[in-house]
């Protein structure tokens, strides 16, 4: 038995199998569990890279700032699986002009998009998937370490300190419903959404010298592990958690 083994979860963000959402995917259905994928824009994609998990699982259209979609999305999912058990929250998206040292120089409509996507989707997709969570569960979070100003991150910056803030406010609210929120802050990993940041390659070269445990930007098992064990029942009592999983680089103020 797996320590998922029983546990229905819907996980976003899964675009190349590089990604961490991927191996998330991976490691849950080799734990037991059974899942549906969630994919926008390029979802022929995600169609063709969910072949490549041990058990090809549904992949339904989300929009995360569509309401017809969030709307429907409880019904589509449970279509395939009845009800939820866990979510993995694995979006975010800013514009070219909000990364890559153009802080003061970003327009409002450029950082609206940056907070939707990458903010305050957590709230609405934990809402979303709330009807299907009638025995409680778990949702978790991607983070990267908000409590700094990060070379070339700039607003996506911002908008993770509010992904942070967020998880608080739906831990408090959901806790009555059985329902633990948490985040994994992860260092840095060469995804797809990682290279689209300019300047990105500054973390690459700078961290693993850094973490005292060593990091490898190519490697999301060590993050991919967090996030399903945080779905799992071996955290019955933690909610409103940032688990660290970045070589210990947030510890030590290099």
């Amino acid at each position: 038995m797996g320590i998922l083994d029983g546990k229905r979860l819907l996980i976003t963000g899964v675009l190349t199998d590089a990604s961490i959402a991927f191996t998330v995917a991976k490691l849950a259905q080799e734990e037991g569990a059974q899942i549906v994928l969630t994919g926008f824009g390029r979802l022929s994609l995600v169609e063709r890279i969910a072949k490549r998990l041990p058990e090809p699982p549904p992949v339904l259209e989300l929009d995360v700032t569509s309401e017809e979609h969030l709307g429907s999305l409880a019904d589509r999912v449970g279509e395939h699986l009845g009800g939820l058990d866990g979510v993995v929250h694995a979006i975010g998206f800013a514009p070219q002009s909000a990364l890559g040292g153009n802080f003061l120089n970003t327009s409002w409509e450029d950082v609206a998009t940056a907070l939707q996507v990458s903010t305050y989707s957590f709230k609405s997709l934990a809402t979303a998937a709330l009807p299907l969570m009638k025995e409680g569960g778990a949702i978790v979070g991607l983070d990267f370490d908000a409590t700094k100003a990060w070379p070339v991150y700039d607003w996506m910056g911002v908008a993770k300190a509010g992904l942070e803030s967020c998880s608080r406010y739906l831990a408090r609210d959901l806790g009555k419903h059985g329902i633990r929120v948490n985040l994994v802050a992860a260092g840095p990993i060469r995804t797809m959404a990682a290279k689209s940041i300019p300047g990105f390659v500054e973390f690459e070269d700078s961290w693993p010298a850094k973490a005292p445990l060593g990091w490898d930007v190519n490697d999301p098992g060590p993050a991919a592990k967090a996030c399903v064990a945080l779905l799992s029942d071996w955290f019955p009592a933690t909610t409103g958690e940032i688990v660290h999983v970045d070589g210990g680089v947030h510890a030590i103020g290099a």
